[in-house]
């Protein structure tokens, strides 16, 4: 399993430093001196890479690849996707999960009754936000809260909720 963990969207200045969106909770340790990571195009390995400098610039981060020391050999991996193997991951409390854990997983009331399916995660300021969609289309935008959220299992990939009067309304 790899997770993705960010996407290069341009090159940076001319000694082969590549600007990088970030699609990664954990940005300090997966973007720092000696990580490694794979470029990829959908599944396929382009390259695997080690990180020999990062820096935050403008809401991205600039990253500099051992071995990847000028403009045109970072243009070849421009608008492709950062991965990390699953081994790489840090281990999460209890109640936290990745999101590719999440996303797919079937949502239920207490009645037994299907809600639908997590198809995205919002990141707010104060808590995650699942959007559920069900079998007709319609997206239900469900709290990660401990008063709604009551049974997770990831390995059954099933959710229970308490459905709070106007949350699926």
């Amino acid at each position: 399993m790899r997770l993705k963990v960010g996407k290069i969207v341009n090159t940076h200045a001319l000694k082969g430093e590549v600007k990088v969106i970030s699609s990664s909770h954990f940005e300090d340790e997966r973007f720092s001196k000696g990580s490694k990571l794979l470029i990829t195009r959908g599944n396929q390995v382009i390259k695997e890479v080690e990180i020999e400098s990062s820096r935050e610039h403008k809401g991205a981060f600039l990253l500099k690849f051992f071995g990847i020391d000028s403009i045109e050999e970072a243009e070849k991996y421009k608008n492709l996707q950062l991965k990390v193997d699953e081994e790489y991951l840090s281990e999460l409390e209890d109640g936290e999960y990745y999101f590719y854990e999440i996303i797919g997983c079937e949502v239920f009331d207490k009645f037994n009754n299907k809600l639908g399916e997590i198809i995205d995660i919002l990141q707010t300021g104060a808590n995650d936000v699942w959007v559920v969609k069900n079998e007709l289309g319609k997206e239900y935008l469900i709290p990660y809260i401990e008063d709604v959220v009551k049974y997770v299992d990831i390995s059954k990939k099933r959710i229970d909720i308490e459905v709070m009067e106007g949350l699926i309304d």
